[in-house]
């Protein structure tokens, strides 16, 4: 039986942005703050660096206010 690796979707997304740190731009978005993403990604050490490495040298534009999509659901409705 071969050995197999079974990575989260936080592994994956963490693989993804190592990869691409200062090889490329980047656009993420996210309608939580970085304060609550060790909830969704269940590791902190993990989360501290995604953190760092997405927030260096980066432009963060924080968004605030009604949702654009859901404004648009109200008026189909």
């Amino acid at each position: 039986m071969g050995f197999v690796i079974k990575l989260t979707g936080a592994e994956l997304l963490f693989q993804f942005c190592s990869s691409r740190y200062e090889k490329g731009s980047m656009i993420i978005t996210s309608n939580l703050d970085f304060s609550n993403w060790t909830q969704v990604f269940k590791d902190e050490q993990m989360t501290a660096a995604l953190a760092d490495r997405l927030t260096h040298r980066a432009h963060i534009l924080a968004m605030n206010g009604e949702s654009y999509r859901f404004k648009q659901s109200i008026k189909r409705a």
